[in-house]
Protein backbone atom coordinates (compact mmCIF):
# COMPACT_ATOMS: atom_id res chain seq x y z
CA UNK A 1 0.00 0.00 0.00
CA UNK A 2 1.35 3.62 -0.86
CA UNK A 3 2.39 5.74 1.66
CA UNK A 4 -0.38 8.47 0.14
CA UNK A 5 -2.95 5.77 0.44
CA UNK A 6 -2.09 5.35 4.12
CA UNK A 7 -2.36 8.74 4.79
CA UNK A 8 -5.80 9.50 3.85
CA UNK A 9 -6.89 6.38 5.32
CA UNK A 10 -5.69 7.63 8.54
CA UNK A 11 -6.87 10.91 7.37
CA UNK A 12 -10.24 9.42 7.22
CA UNK A 13 -10.01 7.50 10.42
CA UNK A 14 -9.46 10.16 12.15
CA UNK A 15 -12.28 12.43 10.47
CA UNK A 16 -14.54 9.34 11.64
CA UNK A 17 -13.72 9.66 14.84
CA UNK A 18 -14.28 13.25 15.36
CA UNK A 19 -17.48 13.60 13.93
CA UNK A 20 -18.85 10.34 15.16
CA UNK A 21 -17.13 8.27 17.83
CA UNK A 22 -15.20 11.10 19.85
CA UNK A 23 -17.02 11.96 23.28
CA UNK A 24 -15.67 14.95 25.25
CA UNK A 25 -15.03 14.38 28.82
CA UNK A 26 -15.86 18.20 29.69
CA UNK A 27 -15.99 20.85 27.43
CA UNK A 28 -14.65 24.85 28.26
CA UNK A 29 -16.59 27.80 26.84
CA UNK A 30 -16.26 31.36 27.84
CA UNK A 31 -19.58 32.40 27.33
CA UNK A 32 -20.72 29.76 30.17
CA UNK A 33 -22.04 27.16 27.49
CA UNK A 34 -19.95 24.13 28.53
CA UNK A 35 -18.81 22.77 31.74
CA UNK A 36 -15.77 25.17 32.28
CA UNK A 37 -14.72 28.87 31.52
CA UNK A 38 -11.05 28.25 31.92
CA UNK A 39 -8.56 25.81 30.74
CA UNK A 40 -6.87 25.56 33.56
CA UNK A 41 -9.96 23.95 35.63
CA UNK A 42 -10.88 21.37 32.71
CA UNK A 43 -7.58 20.35 33.32
CA UNK A 44 -7.88 20.34 37.13
CA UNK A 45 -10.62 17.44 36.64
CA UNK A 46 -8.87 14.99 34.50
CA UNK A 47 -7.91 12.39 36.68
CA UNK A 48 -4.16 11.69 37.90
CA UNK A 49 -2.33 9.21 35.93
CA UNK A 50 -5.22 8.13 33.28
CA UNK A 51 -4.06 5.29 30.82
CA UNK A 52 -7.29 6.46 28.82
CA UNK A 53 -7.29 9.71 26.88
CA UNK A 54 -9.09 12.61 28.62
CA UNK A 55 -10.44 15.08 25.70
CA UNK A 56 -11.16 18.69 26.09
CA UNK A 57 -12.78 20.21 23.60
CA UNK A 58 -11.76 24.54 23.71
CA UNK A 59 -14.35 26.28 22.08
CA UNK A 60 -13.50 29.32 19.86
CA UNK A 61 -12.46 32.34 22.19
CA UNK A 62 -9.35 33.82 22.89
CA UNK A 63 -7.92 32.59 26.48
CA UNK A 64 -5.32 34.56 28.41
CA UNK A 65 -3.86 31.99 30.24
CA UNK A 66 -1.07 30.42 31.28
CA UNK A 67 -1.46 26.91 31.25
CA UNK A 68 0.64 23.93 33.26
CA UNK A 69 0.02 19.93 31.93
CA UNK A 70 1.56 18.33 35.12
CA UNK A 71 3.47 15.16 35.25
CA UNK A 72 0.42 13.23 36.54
CA UNK A 73 -1.97 13.77 33.59
CA UNK A 74 -0.80 12.20 31.79
CA UNK A 75 -3.07 11.39 28.69
CA UNK A 76 -5.22 14.44 27.97
CA UNK A 77 -6.27 15.52 24.48
CA UNK A 78 -6.97 19.30 23.98
CA UNK A 79 -9.72 20.09 20.94
CA UNK A 80 -9.89 23.06 19.22
CA UNK A 81 -12.38 24.17 16.92
CA UNK A 82 -9.51 25.51 14.58
CA UNK A 83 -6.41 27.32 14.44
CA UNK A 84 -7.82 30.68 13.81
CA UNK A 85 -10.68 30.51 16.63
CA UNK A 86 -9.13 28.98 19.67
CA UNK A 87 -6.28 30.35 20.90
CA UNK A 88 -4.79 30.44 24.08
CA UNK A 89 -2.26 33.35 24.81
CA UNK A 90 0.02 34.62 27.14
CA UNK A 91 2.68 37.59 27.48
CA UNK A 92 5.52 36.34 29.57
CA UNK A 93 9.14 36.92 28.66
CA UNK A 94 12.73 37.15 29.85
CA UNK A 95 12.73 40.85 29.77
CA UNK A 96 9.27 40.68 31.56
CA UNK A 97 11.51 39.09 34.71
CA UNK A 98 10.81 35.07 33.73
CA UNK A 99 13.23 32.36 33.02
CA UNK A 100 13.02 30.95 29.82
CA UNK A 101 11.30 27.77 30.65
CA UNK A 102 8.84 29.87 32.69
CA UNK A 103 7.74 32.25 29.90
CA UNK A 104 6.03 29.33 28.34
CA UNK A 105 2.14 29.77 27.75
CA UNK A 106 1.38 26.32 27.99
CA UNK A 107 3.86 23.95 29.43
CA UNK A 108 3.30 20.05 28.59
CA UNK A 109 4.94 18.18 31.42
CA UNK A 110 2.76 14.97 31.41
CA UNK A 111 3.20 12.11 28.72
CA UNK A 112 0.73 11.28 26.19
CA UNK A 113 -0.73 15.04 25.43
CA UNK A 114 -2.39 15.57 22.21
CA UNK A 115 -3.55 19.11 20.79
CA UNK A 116 -5.37 19.63 17.73
CA UNK A 117 -7.04 22.63 16.18
CA UNK A 118 -5.24 25.54 18.72
CA UNK A 119 -3.28 28.32 18.54
CA UNK A 120 -0.60 28.87 21.15
CA UNK A 121 0.51 32.27 21.39
CA UNK A 122 2.95 34.40 23.17
CA UNK A 123 2.22 38.14 22.47
CA UNK A 124 5.64 39.67 24.08
CA UNK A 125 6.78 40.76 20.89
CA UNK A 126 10.12 40.62 19.40
CA UNK A 127 11.94 43.08 21.97
CA UNK A 128 10.90 40.64 24.82
CA UNK A 129 13.68 38.25 23.97
CA UNK A 130 13.00 34.58 25.26
CA UNK A 131 9.19 34.79 25.17
CA UNK A 132 8.25 30.46 24.85
CA UNK A 133 4.72 29.89 23.00
CA UNK A 134 4.77 26.24 24.04
CA UNK A 135 7.14 24.27 25.76
CA UNK A 136 6.35 20.17 26.15
CA UNK A 137 8.99 17.41 27.89
CA UNK A 138 5.94 14.85 27.39
CA UNK A 139 6.76 11.54 25.98
CA UNK A 140 4.76 10.28 22.53
CA UNK A 141 2.90 13.63 21.80
CA UNK A 142 1.15 14.84 19.06
CA UNK A 143 0.25 18.21 17.85
CA UNK A 144 -2.25 18.22 14.61
CA UNK A 145 -3.34 21.47 12.90
CA UNK A 146 -1.84 23.72 15.39
CA UNK A 147 -0.55 27.01 15.36
CA UNK A 148 2.42 28.48 17.33
CA UNK A 149 2.89 32.14 17.15
CA UNK A 150 6.34 34.12 18.85
CA UNK A 151 9.42 35.36 17.73
CA UNK A 152 12.17 34.58 19.87
CA UNK A 153 12.23 30.93 21.44
CA UNK A 154 8.23 30.12 20.32
CA UNK A 155 8.45 26.21 20.32
CA UNK A 156 10.48 24.88 22.93
CA UNK A 157 10.30 21.23 22.51
CA UNK A 158 12.47 20.24 25.59
CA UNK A 159 12.64 16.52 25.94
CA UNK A 160 10.37 13.59 25.02
CA UNK A 161 9.12 12.12 21.52
CA UNK A 162 7.11 14.55 19.61
CA UNK A 163 5.51 14.61 16.53
CA UNK A 164 3.80 17.57 14.57
CA UNK A 165 1.92 17.35 11.45
CA UNK A 166 0.28 20.05 9.35
CA UNK A 167 1.29 22.72 11.96
CA UNK A 168 2.55 26.82 12.07
CA UNK A 169 5.39 27.64 13.92
CA UNK A 170 5.87 31.55 13.71
CA UNK A 171 9.17 33.29 15.05
CA UNK A 172 12.82 34.98 14.33
CA UNK A 173 15.35 33.25 16.80
CA UNK A 174 16.10 30.09 17.59
CA UNK A 175 12.01 29.45 17.53
CA UNK A 176 12.46 25.69 17.05
CA UNK A 177 14.54 24.46 19.84
CA UNK A 178 15.21 22.14 22.85
CA UNK A 179 16.66 18.53 22.83
CA UNK A 180 13.38 16.22 22.09
CA UNK A 181 13.44 13.53 19.95
CA UNK A 182 10.70 15.61 17.49
CA UNK A 183 9.41 15.42 14.09
CA UNK A 184 7.95 17.78 12.03
CA UNK A 185 5.52 16.58 9.21
CA UNK A 186 3.63 18.90 6.21
CA UNK A 187 3.93 21.66 8.64
CA UNK A 188 4.50 25.30 7.60
CA UNK A 189 7.33 27.20 9.18
CA UNK A 190 7.28 31.13 8.92
CA UNK A 191 10.33 33.38 9.48
CA UNK A 192 9.05 36.61 10.87
CA UNK A 193 10.72 40.32 10.80
CA UNK A 194 13.12 40.39 13.62
CA UNK A 195 14.67 43.27 15.25
CA UNK A 196 16.79 45.44 13.67
CA UNK A 197 20.19 44.40 13.20
CA UNK A 198 19.10 40.56 13.69
CA UNK A 199 19.06 37.77 11.82
CA UNK A 200 16.42 35.05 11.55
CA UNK A 201 17.50 31.31 13.28
CA UNK A 202 15.11 28.58 12.62
CA UNK A 203 16.64 25.66 14.73
CA UNK A 204 18.31 25.20 17.83
CA UNK A 205 18.49 22.62 18.60
CA UNK A 206 20.79 21.06 21.80
CA UNK A 207 22.06 17.46 22.04
CA UNK A 208 24.66 17.78 24.55
CA UNK A 209 26.56 13.93 23.94
CA UNK A 210 26.77 11.25 21.45
CA UNK A 211 24.69 9.12 24.14
CA UNK A 212 21.79 11.76 23.97
CA UNK A 213 19.09 10.66 21.16
CA UNK A 214 17.95 14.14 20.43
CA UNK A 215 17.12 15.42 16.94
CA UNK A 216 14.70 18.16 15.20
CA UNK A 217 13.60 16.32 11.85
CA UNK A 218 11.57 18.54 9.41
CA UNK A 219 10.30 16.61 6.86
CA UNK A 220 8.53 17.66 3.65
CA UNK A 221 7.66 21.09 5.29
CA UNK A 222 7.86 24.04 3.41
CA UNK A 223 10.02 27.14 4.95
CA UNK A 224 8.99 30.73 4.05
CA UNK A 225 8.94 34.00 4.93
CA UNK A 226 6.05 35.50 7.03
CA UNK A 227 3.87 38.33 5.63
CA UNK A 228 6.29 41.14 7.40
CA UNK A 229 9.08 39.44 5.95
CA UNK A 230 9.56 39.87 2.42
CA UNK A 231 11.72 37.04 0.58
CA UNK A 232 14.23 39.41 -1.20
CA UNK A 233 14.88 41.44 2.37
CA UNK A 234 18.42 41.81 3.32
CA UNK A 235 17.76 40.30 6.73
CA UNK A 236 19.65 36.88 6.86
CA UNK A 237 17.62 33.57 7.63
CA UNK A 238 19.67 30.18 8.93
CA UNK A 239 17.91 26.71 8.79
CA UNK A 240 19.78 26.38 12.30
CA UNK A 241 22.24 26.88 14.64
CA UNK A 242 24.04 25.08 17.42
CA UNK A 243 22.52 25.69 21.23
CA UNK A 244 24.47 22.57 22.20
CA UNK A 245 28.39 21.00 21.08
CA UNK A 246 26.14 17.52 19.56
CA UNK A 247 22.95 19.99 18.27
CA UNK A 248 21.30 17.15 15.46
CA UNK A 249 18.72 18.58 13.28
CA UNK A 250 18.07 17.44 9.80
CA UNK A 251 15.97 19.05 6.85
CA UNK A 252 14.40 16.67 4.29
CA UNK A 253 12.47 16.37 1.60
CA UNK A 254 11.31 20.15 2.16
CA UNK A 255 10.67 22.77 0.33
CA UNK A 256 13.00 26.46 1.04
CA UNK A 257 12.04 29.60 -0.02
CA UNK A 258 14.71 32.01 -1.09
CA UNK A 259 15.29 33.63 2.59
CA UNK A 260 16.99 31.11 3.15
CA UNK A 261 20.76 32.04 3.20
CA UNK A 262 22.90 30.45 0.92
CA UNK A 263 25.14 29.48 3.98
CA UNK A 264 22.21 27.52 5.33
CA UNK A 265 23.19 27.53 8.66
CA UNK A 266 25.15 29.93 11.54
CA UNK A 267 27.68 29.25 14.08
CA UNK A 268 26.28 30.35 17.83
CA UNK A 269 27.03 33.97 18.46
CA UNK A 270 31.10 34.34 20.05
CA UNK A 271 31.52 30.51 20.08
CA UNK A 272 32.94 28.22 17.42
CA UNK A 273 32.65 24.78 19.48
CA UNK A 274 30.63 22.04 17.88
CA UNK A 275 31.22 22.65 14.49
CA UNK A 276 32.74 19.34 14.42
CA UNK A 277 30.45 17.51 16.48
CA UNK A 278 27.36 18.82 15.69
CA UNK A 279 25.19 16.66 13.00
CA UNK A 280 23.47 19.14 10.37
CA UNK A 281 22.33 17.45 7.28
CA UNK A 282 20.33 18.18 4.08
CA UNK A 283 18.60 15.69 1.63
CA UNK A 284 16.56 16.39 -1.35
CA UNK A 285 15.08 19.74 -0.09
CA UNK A 286 13.91 22.18 -3.32
CA UNK A 287 12.93 25.56 -3.61
CA UNK A 288 15.01 28.45 -4.68
CA UNK A 289 16.56 28.42 -0.38
CA UNK A 290 17.62 24.56 -1.00
CA UNK A 291 20.57 24.98 -2.97
CA UNK A 292 24.18 23.22 -1.30
CA UNK A 293 26.42 24.38 -3.07
CA UNK A 294 27.32 27.28 -0.87
CA UNK A 295 26.47 25.91 2.10
CA UNK A 296 28.93 26.09 5.60
CA UNK A 297 32.17 23.56 5.35
CA UNK A 298 32.02 22.58 8.68
CA UNK A 299 32.79 19.12 9.38
CA UNK A 300 29.59 18.15 10.84
CA UNK A 301 27.33 19.26 8.61
CA UNK A 302 26.42 17.07 5.35
CA UNK A 303 24.32 16.97 1.88
CA UNK A 304 23.04 13.76 3.05
CA UNK A 305 23.32 11.66 -0.50
CA UNK A 306 21.84 7.88 1.13
CA UNK A 307 18.29 7.63 1.47
CA UNK A 308 19.65 4.78 3.86
CA UNK A 309 21.13 7.53 5.68
CA UNK A 310 17.57 9.90 5.45
CA UNK A 311 15.71 7.12 6.75
CA UNK A 312 16.78 7.41 10.03
CA UNK A 313 15.21 10.55 10.54
CA UNK A 314 11.89 8.94 9.32
CA UNK A 315 8.42 9.31 11.65
CA UNK A 316 9.39 5.14 11.24
CA UNK A 317 12.94 5.18 12.41
CA UNK A 318 13.74 8.16 14.59
CA UNK A 319 10.66 7.98 17.08
CA UNK A 320 9.14 4.85 16.35
CA UNK A 321 6.17 6.84 14.96
CA UNK A 322 4.10 4.23 13.53
CA UNK A 323 4.12 2.22 16.91
CA UNK A 324 2.42 4.99 18.78
CA UNK A 325 0.77 7.93 15.89
CA UNK A 326 -1.88 5.23 14.30
CA UNK A 327 -3.86 5.31 18.04
CA UNK A 328 -3.96 8.75 17.78
CA UNK A 329 -5.46 8.68 14.50
CA UNK A 330 -3.18 11.61 13.56
CA UNK A 331 -1.98 11.47 9.58
CA UNK A 332 1.45 10.53 9.35
CA UNK A 333 4.26 9.52 6.36
CA UNK A 334 6.07 6.36 8.39
CA UNK A 335 8.87 6.64 6.05
CA UNK A 336 10.20 8.75 2.93
CA UNK A 337 8.15 10.45 0.26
Amino acid sequence: MTMPILTILFALLWSIQSCFMLQFDVTVAQDGSGNFTTIFDAISTAPNLGSQRYYIQIRAGVYEENVIIETQKTNIVLIGEGMVNTIITGNRSFIGGFKTYDTATVRILADGFIAKDITFQNSAGPSMMQAVALMSKSNSSAYYRCRFLGYQDTLYAKEGTQFYRECEIYGTVDFIFGDAVAVLQNCYIYARKPLPGQSNTITAQGRESTDDVGAISIHNCTIKAASDLQENSTIETYLGRPWKNYSRTIIMQSHLEGLIDPRGWSEWEGRKSGLDTLYYGEYQNRGPGAATKDRVKWPGYKVITSPIEAAKFTVRELIKGDTWIPSTGIPFLPDLI
